[in-house]
């Protein structure tokens, strides 16, 4: 089998409401770039990376040259072939080769009639527990979806997705209002749900004196940990010697480098596994085997995945014997998807891992040409700002929170 194409289509797939994050927002919509990548059997792996655009399409186009005859078996080829690490200080290609070893990984599989799981050293669970990854949010363009700012919107937002999914455990994306406020909203979820887990993340804008006042302030709850609550491995070490909350990161152990620092000089207990981020499914695996060798916790990162990114997800979570974390997903906020059949389902805060050849997805054409066709209609958008604060940009550490006084107007 060798490959001998491969295309790119940037979507924008809805989301049920803009999301508020400490560097900005999600508005309205995840932009994506969809991978095929075309083998001389007629097969055709899927990827996903995230954001896009004819930049992107361009700089998947333009790596037909390096791909054209290879063989999708020859993993380890691929990655020197594409992200060689003297020489993606130049080219930076490392989520480039995430979306391509998605789709080699899908081809191989479909080629053997197997699923990706059974060629990563086969699944040792059937479905992966979910968090429920709550926002605080812009009401919804359709007027039904309600802004998400206060602790007692914050709450029934919680609990509407447990009704809805059965998650058990509630993670609070922060770094959105002041830390004292959020600290509010965070200890009002634990008093709805104290049979539940909890975990808050302000993505690392806290000063050093606000990430160890809001770490004293949680101590006696039911937390799995505490992520990036300041920026940086040393900040983190800081903030860790002073509480016995476990901290995580997705933000400063995002490769082997970084990984063999918090090893040697413990800063987190918890590493969170992006598919995209480490350069594939594979590159996960291995460093989820160095975590488990030095008692580290892992967990699955989300960075905004459509269905096939979510597969990918899946699959790694089936074969990590160490994941004993919920994995986390922006997933259930999507308003639709690219795969056939739609949306994966939740089930008691859990999702099946596919059991399908490959990947175990199909694209749904139709919804791919919507979202492609959306895409050009709205065009990108800047993560790291906000459309109902114009001019604002955050600093980090941050102080310039938004008002949590002041309701946040659809958009």
């Amino acid at each position: 089998m060798k490959i001998t194409d491969i295309r790119a289509t940037t979507v924008a797939v809805p989301l049920e409401a803009p999301l508020l994050h400490s560097n900005g927002a999600h508005w309205g919509r995840f932009v994506r770039t969809i991978v095929e990548v075309e083998a001389d059997n007629g097969l055709v792996g899927l990827g996903e990376m995230g954001g896009g655009g004819q930049s992107a399409e361009d700089a998947f186009r333009a790596l037909a040259p390096y791909l054209e005859g290879h063989d999708p078996f020859e993993l380890e080829a691929l990655r020197f072939k594409i992200a060689n690490p003297t020489a993606s200080l130049y080219n930076n290609r490392t989520q480039m080769l995430a979306a391509i070893e998605f789709a080699c990984l899908d081809l191989v599989g479909k080629h053997l009639g197997v699923p990706v799981h059974d060629l990563l050293g086969g699944r040792v669970r059937d479905s992966v527990p979910f968090a429920s990854y709550l926002f605080y949010r812009y009401p919804g363009a359709d007027g039904r979806t309600p802004e998400v700012r206060t602790p007692e919107q914050l709450v029934a937002h919680a609990r509407d997705l447990k009704e809805r999914h059965g998650f058990t455990v509630h993670k609070l994306k922060g770094g959105v209002f002041p830390p004292a406020y959020e600290l509010e909203c965070y200890k009002a979820l634990a008093e709805a749900f104290p049979g539940d887990r909890l975990r808050y993340d302000p993505n690392a804008v806290l000063s050093l004196d606000e990430g160890l006042r809001f770490a004293k302030a949680i101590e006696h709850l039911n937390n799995d940990y505490l992520e990036d609550p300041v920026w940086g491995l040393e900040g983190l070490r800081l903030v860790r010697e002073r509480t016995p909350t476990p901290l995580a990161t997705n933000t400063v152990v995002v490769n082997f480098e970084q990984l063999a620092t918090n090893v040697l000089h413990r800063s987190v207990d918890v590493v969170l596994l992006d598919t995209t981020f480490w350069g594939g499914i594979r590159a996960c695996v291995k460093a989820a085997g160095i975590c488990d060798t030095f008692q580290l916790g892992v967990s699955v990162h989300s960075s905004g995945e459509l269905g096939i990114q979510l597969a990918t997800m899946l699959h790694l979570g089936a074969v990590l014997p160490n994941l004993t974390y919920a994995a986390d997903a922006h997933y259930h906020h999507l308003a639709g998807d690219v795969i056939e059949g739609g949306p994966f389902q939740y089930a008691d805060g859990r999702i099946a891992v596919p059991s399908g050849p490959g990947l175990g997805v199909t694209l749904d054409r139709d919804k791919v040409a919507e979202y492609a066709e959306l895409y050009r209609e709205l065009g990108g958008y800047p993560y790291d700002r906000d459309p109902g604060r114009p001019g604002w940009y955050p600093l980090v550490p941050n102080e310039r929170w938004a008002d949590p006084e002041t309701p946040l107007a659809a958009l």
